[in-house]
């Protein structure tokens, strides 16, 4: 976003190798191109939208601009060698979708194939849970993608039909709505049923009061700022699994999001 040119496959190479060598075997989750709604990139010439939070923005613009995503893939599959690497698809929100993001990921291969340059056959790929139509078929998408990331951020803001940025209604976005929580449960036991990792990122991944839930529901990974991460820790050892478990079921009963934070608030200070 700081470039002055959109980066070159052999630019786009260097800086993923550069990650996934430093990391010495863990694994590396890369999100492709995530532009739009309120991330901006000018050097893409798009066209200023009415909506931006409803248009063409992160996988719908890649699948628009092969071009562009041929690129970022292309990189990402030459560095998938030198380590753990996995590319996940940012909101997508039907299966045509991420069956035309794997099947861009298959010419990027025949392409490397092409060329002579080596790459992993089995790099994982798996999509972000941000938008309500994801959840519900949280079931159908597990069978064909290898993990699964809730995006928090989004997935309050598309449920509620709230501007997260918009302090007029900003009280009305909330992690703690019945609604929410019930899709991020969803998508976790779907997960969970079809056998792939199912993590968390966003504000509400963080959340203190949230976290029990979250364990009870059966994430596998929450992903958060850097210095909220050892207090979480911190905070994950104290959690009763049988306990967190029961906290879970009791809160998707709930019908509002003041009932669902006292009962979170109660079991904090119990």
């Amino acid at each position: 976003m700081d470039c002055n040119h959109l980066p070159t496959e052999d630019e786009q190479f260097s800086a993923y190798k550069e990650v996934v060598e430093g990391m010495c075997g863990k694994p590396v989750i890369v999100r492709t191109l995530d532009i739009g709604g309120d991330k901006e990139l000018p050097l893409l010439g798009l066209d200023k939208e009415e909506n931006p939070f409803l248009g063409q923005r992160a996988i719908r613009l890649c699948l628009n601009r092969p071009e562009l995503f041929q690129t970022q893939l292309k990189a990402l599959l030459r560095a998938s060698v030198f380590g753990n690497l996995r590319i996940m698809f940012p909101m997508v929100s039907s299966l045509d979708e991420l069956r035309a993001a794997k099947d861009q990921v298959e010419i990027a291969k025949t392409s490397l194939k092409k060329r002579g340059i080596r790459f992993s056959e089995n790099v994982e790929v798996g999509i972000m849970i941000e938008i309500p139509a994801a959840a519900i078929l949280a079931d159908s998408f597990a069978g064909e993608c290898d993990f699964f990331s809730i995006g928090t951020n989004d997935l309050i803001q598309y449920t509620v039909a709230v501007d997260r940025g918009n302090p007029k209604v900003s009280s009305i976005y909330t992690a703690y709505h019945p609604a929410v929580l019930r899709l991020i449960s969803m998508t976790a036991e779907a997960a969970r049923r079809n056998e792939i990792p199912c993590g968390m990122c966003g504000e509400a991944a963080a959340d203190p009061l949230l976290i029990p839930i979250f364990l009870g529901f059966g994430l596998h990974e929450l992903s958060m700022n850097p210095s909220s991460i050892l207090p979480t820790r911190k905070h994950i050892e104290t959690v009763n699994m049988a306990d967190a478990i029961k906290l879970s079921k009791q809160v998707l009963a709930q019908k509002t999001a003041q009932e669902v934070q006292s009962i979170l608030q109660a079991f904090a200070d119990s």
